[in-house]
C-alpha cells in the first residue's frame, strides 16, 4: 500500500508538501487546516484569503508567496491536464462529462486544474485495487458497497473538485463592531479586577457578615460572566448557496446525487403529546422540498400507544394528497395546521388559476382529517378493562407499556402506496422498542439509538435529522441548507452535525418568561459556531452518521482507546499518545476505524486490506451488538443497504436490533449514540463528539428552518428550565464532566471547553444569587449596608463598572441584531429561574446522584379563559414558586421598613437610604415577570398598577402617622415642670 509522507490537502487528496526548510506547508496557523499550495493558489486567485475552516485570514507572508508564483503554476498545470489521458469504463463516463461541464465553465470559474487532482485520486485507488486481485467480494471491505454507491462516491467527488465555487462560506463579525466589543471586553475584565481590589480591602466592619457574603457573590458572578462571555470571543455568521448543491448534485437527465437523510421522530404519551401535531410534523418531512427516494421518516413511540399507531395511519393516508399538493404550488410551511393558519393573502403569487379551487378542496380535506384524528383521541380517553384491540380482532401487542415486544410497521415507501398523482412517497416507519420489566430503557437517549440501528438495517442513510414531535419543517429546503455543510468537500469531512436553531410559534409578543431564548441562540450559539461549534440542543440537528458510531474525524490523528470500563480521561495512558504523520495520513479507504472505541494499537503497520482481516468480529460485537447486518452497515461510509442483505430479512433484524437487551455489554450509550447519564442528553452526546475532534456548523437560514411549541406560563416554564438544570447538574456529578474529561486528548479547544463547562455550572449560582437578592431586604431592615462610605475614587471605579457593563451589552445588541428587549427578557429570567428551578435542580441532584433519591414535583392546574394566550395566564401551584415568593416579599418589607426607618431619624438617614432602595428595586425588577404572572390576569387589572398601590399605600401610611395632622401638638417642656409640682 502506498503510504503518504505528509499529510493530503482536504480540497484536492494530493500531499501538502514541504517548504525549504522540511517542515510541512501550513496556509493557516490558526487551526493548522490541511491545504496545498495549489488549492491555496486558487483561493488566493479568487480572492478568498481567509481559511476554509476557522475563518481567520491566511498569513500574509503565504499569500505574498503564492502571488509571485501564480502565473508560472497556472500554465504547467494546464499543460499537464492536455496531455492527460481519458480512462476507460463506466467511471470515466462521469468523469469526462465533468470535465466537458468545467471546461465549457472556464471562462467564469478559472482554471481547470481540479481534473488533474481527480485523475490522480483514481490512479491511486485503481493501484490499491490491483495489489489485492484475488480478494472476494465477501473478504473486501469495498466490496461490501454495491457497484452503484462506487460510482455515486467516486461521481461525488469528481464534481466536486470540478466546481470551483464553494457551497459555503463563513462571514466574519465587521471588524468595526468585533474589534470595539473586545476591547470593552478587556476593559471590563480589568475595571473588575480594580473593583475587587477594593472590596476586598475596605470591609465593612460594622456588617461584616454582609459584606463577606455579596464578595463571594459577586466573585462567582463575575466567574460566572467569564465563562459565559469569551467564548463570544469570535461570533461568524455563515451563508450558504443551495442553488450551487443542486447544480453540483443534481443535474438534468441524471439520478439526484444528494446524500440520504433519515428523520427522527419521538413520541411518548399522545394524550399529553397531541398526535395531531405529531401528524403535522410527519406531514412536514414527507412533503421537503428533496428527492423522495433520499427521504426516510421514522417515528418512534415509546409509549406503545395504540392511539399513536392508529393516527399514523390516517397521517399516511393524508399525505398522499397533501405532499403532491406541497411539491405543485410551493407552498410554505408545509405542516397543514400552520400552513392554513397564517393570516395573510394566499393568493398572492399564485399564478395558477387551479390553486384557489385546490387550496379550499385540501381544506377541507384536512378539517375531515382533524375529525378523524379528534375522534381517535376521544376514543382513547378511556382504556377499556380488557385492553386495545386491533381492527383484525387481535389483542394491541403494547397493551402493557412496560412489557411488550418491539413493533415496526412500514407504511409509505418505495414499494408502498403511492400519491394521488402516482408518484413514489418517502418512506414512513412506525417504531415502539421492546420493553420488558429488570431493563433499564434510558427514556429519550435510549428511543433514539433504537432508531439509529432500526434505520442503519432498513435505509442506513449517511446523514440523521432527529425532531421533536411538536417542531415541524417550516424551511422546506432546509436540509439542502444543511448539505451545503455536510457534503461540502472543503469543510465537511470534519463536521459531525449541523445544529438549527429553534424558533417557536404561540408565544405572547413579549415573551414575557424569555421563551425563545433569543439571546441563547442568536449570540451564544454564533459564539460558538466561531470556535469549535455550537452544542446540540436536543433537536433540529443533522448529524452525520459515523460521528454518532463513536469514529473521529478523517482529518484527525488517531486517539487512544477509551473505554467506558477503561481509566477516567483525567489520569492520561503511559501508552504513546501520537503517530508518526506518515501513519496518521494513510489513504484507507476506512480510516476512521482508528477511533476511541476500538484497541487497534496494534494494527497501525497493516494496510487496509490485511486491517480488515485482522479485525475480529468479536471486536464489533462487544461495540455495536449481536447484528452482523448492522455491523456491516457501520462500515458503509456512503450509506446504503449492503448487497449481501435479503431485503425479506430486513425486518426480522430490524425487530433484533431494538429488543431490550440488545445494548447489554455493548457500547451504546457509553461511547456510541445518544450518551446516557443525564436526562439532557443533548449535551452529553454533543461533547463527546467535540472531545473526539469533530466541529459542528450552526445554520441560520433566513426562513426559520424548524418552529416549535414551547410553554408560556410560568409554572410550567419552569419546571422546563428545572429539567435542564438536573440535567447540567447530574454531568457535573458524572464521569463526562467537562472540567476534566477529555483533557489528554487534546481535541476540545479551551474556550470550547469553556462553553461546556458554563453549560454545567450555571444552576450553582442559584446559591449566590439566592444570598444576592436576600441582601437589600437585609440591609433595609437591620439599617446596615455592604459597602462603605465611597469616596471619589471609589465612585469613579463604580461608575466605570456600570458603563462597562452597559457598554458591553449595547456592542453586543450591535453586532448579534438581539433587540434590547429580548436582552432585558433574558436578563430578567436569568434571576427568576436562578432563584427557583436552578436552586431546585442543585439540591435534586445532589440528593439523586449521592442518596439514590429522585424528588418529583407535582403541579396542579387551574382552568384559563378562552382566549388568545389563555394558557399564559393559568395560575398552577408548584414548589418552585416558594423562593421567588419570598424575596419578593421579603423585599417589599424591606422598602416599607426603610422609609418607616428613616422618617424616624431625620434626614441624615435619607442619604443611605437610596443606595439600599436602589439595590432593593434591582431585586424586584428582575422578578416583575414573575410576579405578574403569580397575579394572573387579576380582573385585567395592571400588575404593576396594583404592585405600586401597595407600595405607596404603605410609605404614605408611614408619613401619615409620622406627621400625625390630626393630633394636638403638647408642649413637654411644661408638662414636666407641671408634674413636678404635684405633691405626692
Amino acid at each position: 500500500m502506498m503510504e503518504s509522507k505528509s499529510p493530503v490537502c482536504n480540497t484536492c487528496g494530493e500531499e501538502i508538501g514541504v517548504k525549504p526548510n522540511g517542515e510541512f506547508f501550513v496556509a493557516c496557523h490558526e487551526c493548522s487546516f490541511p491545504i496545498c499550495k495549489a488549492c491555496l493558489e486558487y483561493e488566493f486567485k479568487e480572492g478568498r484569503r481567509i481559511c476554509l475552516r476557522c475563518g481567520n485570514p491566511y498569513d500574509e507572508n503565504v499569500l505574498d508567496d503564492v502571488e509571485t508564483k501564480t502565473s508560472k503554476h497556472q500554465s504547467t498545470i494546464a499543460t499537464h491536464i492536455s496531455n492527460t489521458p481519458q480512462d476507460s469504463g463506466i467511471h470515466a463516463r462521469h468523469v469526462s462529462t465533468v470535465s466537458t461541464i468545467d471546461s465549457e465553465l472556464n471562462d467564469e470559474y478559472g482554471n481547470p486544474i481540479w481534473k488533474n487532482r481527480v485523475d490522480s485520486w483514481k490512479d491511486k485507488k485503481s493501484k490499491k485495487k490491483k495489489k489485492h486481485p484475488k480478494a472476494t467480494k465477501d473478504e473486501d471491505p469495498d466490496a461490501q458497497v454495491p457497484p452503484q454507491q462506487h460510482m455515486e462516491d467516486i461521481s461525488l467527488n469528481a464534481e466536486a473538485a470540478s466546481a470551483t465555487d464553494v457551497l459555503s462560506v463563513v462571514i466574519p463579525i465587521p471588524r468595526t463592531k468585533i474589534t470595539s466589543y473586545r476591547i470593552v471586553i478587556i476593559m471590563r475584565l480589568t475595571i473588575l479586577a480594580l473593583f475587587f481590589h477594593y472590596r476586598i480591602t475596605h470591609p465593612v466592619d460594622s456588617a461584616y457578615g454582609l459584606w463577606l457574603t455579596s464578595v463571594i457573590c459577586e466573585i462567582w458572578f463575575a466567574f460566572s460572566w467569564v465563562l459565559d462571555q469569551f467564548p463570544k470571543w469570535s461570533p461568524i455568521n455563515r451563508e450558504t448557496y443551495i442553488d450551487r448543491l443542486s447544480a453540483r448534485f443534481e443535474r438534468e437527465g441524471e439520478p439526484s446525487q444528494l446524500a440520504a437523510v433519515d428523520f427522527f421522530v419521538s413520541t411518548v404519551d399522545p394524550l399529553k403529546e397531541p398526535p395531531l401535531i405529531t401528524a403535522n410534523t410527519v406531514l412536514s418531512i414527507l412533503a421537503l422540498d428533496y428527492p423522495v427516494d433520499k427521504v426516510s421518516c421514522y417515528v418512534s413511540d415509546d409509549g406503545a400507544a395504540m392511539l399513536s399507531f392508529e393516527s399514523l395511519v390516517e397521517t399516511a393516508d393524508f399525505a398522499r394528497k397533501w405532499v403532491p399538493f406541497c411539491k405543485k404550488y410551493s407552498i410554505e410551511p408545509r405542516a397543514p395546521e400552520f400552513y392554513f393558519s397564517l393570516k395573510i393573502d394566499y393568493l398572492r403569487d399564485k399564478v395558477q388559476p387551479s390553486f384557489v379551487k385546490e387550496r379550499r378542496a385540501m381544506k377541507r380535506d384536512y378539517e375531515e382529517f382533524k375529525i378523524r384524528m379528534n375522534a381517535l383521541v376521544a376514543k382513547a380517553q378511556k382504556t377499556p378493562e380488557e385492553g386495545w384491540t386491533m381492527q383484525d380482532g387481535t389483542s394491541w401487542p403494547g397493551n402493557n407499556t412496560r412489557d411488550h415486544p418491539g413493533m415496526i410497521q412500514v407504511f409509505l415507501g418505495y414499494s408502498g402506496a403511492r400519491d394521488v398523482e402516482g408518484n413514489e412517497l418517502p418512506r414512513l416507519v412506525y417504531v415502539s422498542r421492546e420493553k420488558r420489566p429488570g431493563y433499564q430503557h434510558h427514556k429519550k437517549a435510549g428511543a433514539e439509538n433504537a432508531l439509529v440501528r432500526v434505520s442503519a438495517v432498513l435505509t442506513n442513510a449517511p446523514f440523521i435529522l432527529n425532531l421533536d414531535c411538536d417542531h415541524y419543517v417550516n424551511n422546506s429546503k432546509a436540509v439542502r441548507e444543511a448539505m451545503c455543510f455536510l457534503m461540502d468537500p472543503v469543510v465537511g469531512q470534519d463536521v459531525c452535525y449541523v445544529q438549527f436553531p429553534q424558533r417557536f410559534d404561540g408565544i405572547d409578543k413579549s415573551d414575557r418568561y424569555a421563551n425563545r431564548n433569543i439571546v441563547f441562540f442568536d449570540v451564544n450559539m454564533r459564539g460558538l459556531d466561531g470556535i469549535q461549534g455550537p452544542v446540540y440542543v436536543g433537536t433540529g440537528c443533522v448529524f452525520r452518521r459515523q460521528a454518532l458510531y463513536g469514529y473521529s474525524p478523517p482529518s484527525k490523528p488517531k486517539m487512544l482507546p477509551q473505554s467506558s470500563s477503561s481509566s477516567c480521561c483525567c489520569c492520561p495512558s503511559k501508552k504513546k499518545q501520537t503517530q508518526d504523520p506518515s501513519e496518521i495520513y494513510k489513504d484507507a479507504k476506512r480510516e476512521e476505524l482508528d477511533a476511541a472505541i476500538f484497541n487497534l494499537g496494534d494494527l497501525d503497520n497493516y494496510d487496509e486490506y490485511e486491517r480488515s482481516m485482522l479485525i475480529s468480529q468479536t471486536s464489533f460485537e462487544k461495540t455495536f451488538g449481536l447484528s452482523a447486518v448492522f455491523i456491516e452497515s457501520t462500515l458503509m461510509e456512503n450509506g446504503g443497504v449492503p448487497d449481501s442483505v435479503n431485503p425479506s430479512t430486513l425486518i426480522k433484524e430490524a425487530i433484533h436490533v431494538i429488543s431490550c437487551g440488545y445494548e447489554e455489554k455493548t457500547e451504546w450509550g457509553k461511547e456510541i449514540g445518544w450518551i446516557y447519564g443525564s436526562i439532557t442528553e443533548d449535551i452529553l452526546t454533543g461533547f463527546k463528539m467535540h472531545c473526539r475532534g469533530w466541529r459542528s456548523i450552526y445554520c441560520m437560514p433566513l426562513r426559520p428552518a424548524f418552529k416549535g411549541s414551547a410553554p408560556i406560563n410560568l409554572s410550567d416554564r419552569l419546571h422546563q428550565v428545572l429539567r435542564w438544570a438536573l440535567g447540567s447538574v447530574e454531568i457535573f456529578l458524572s464521569r463526562h464532566c467537562p472540567l476534566w474529561y477529555g483533557c489528554s486528548g487534546g481535541r476540545l479547544k479551551w474556550l470550547q471547553r469553556m462553553a461546556y463547562i458554563n453549560t454545567i455550572v450555571y444552576p450553582f449560582t442559584s446559591l449566590p444569587l439566592v444570598a444576592y437578592c436576600t441582601l437589600p431586604a437585609i440591609c433595609l431592615l437591620t439599617g446596615k449596608f455592604i459597602i462603605p462610605t465611597l469616596s471619589n475614587l471609589a465612585s469613579m471605579l463604580f461608575l466605570g463598572l456600570f458603563i462597562s457593563i452597559i457598554l458591553t451589552s449595547v456592542l453586543e445588541l450591535r453586532w448579534s441584531g438581539v433587540s434590547i428587549e429580548d436582552l432585558w427578557r433574558n436578563e430578567q429570567f436569568w434571576v427568576i429561574g436562578g432563584v427557583s428551578a436552578h436552586l431546585f435542580a442543585v439540591f435534586q441532584g445532589f440528593l439523586k446522584m449521592l442518596a439514590g433519591l429522585d424528588t418529583n414535583f407535582t403541579v396542579t392546574s387551574k382552568t384559563a379563559e378562552d382566549l388568545e394566550f389563555g394558557e399564559l395566564y393559568i395560575v398552577k401551584w408548584t414548589t418552585l414558586l416558594i423562593p421567588p415568593t419570598s424575596l419578593l416579599i421579603i423585599n417589599l418589607v424591606g422598602v416599607v421598613a426603610g422609609f418607616s426607618d428613616a422618617l424616624n431619624k431625620g434626614y441624615e438617614a435619607w442619604g443611605p437610604l437610596f443606595g439600599k432602595i436602589f439595590f432593593a428595586f434591582w431585586v424586584v425588577l428582575h422578578l416583575y415577570p414573575f410576579l405578574k404572572g403569580l397575579m394572573g390576569r387579576q380582573n385585567r387589572t395592571p400588575t404593576i398598577v396594583i404592585l405600586w398601590s401597595i407600595l405607596l399605600a404603605s410609605v404614605f401610611s408611614l408619613v401619615w402617622v409620622r406627621i400625625n395632622p390630626f393630633v394636638s401638638k403638647t408642649d413637654t417642656t411644661s408638662l414636666s415642670q407641671n408634674c413636678l409640682l404635684i405633691d405626692c
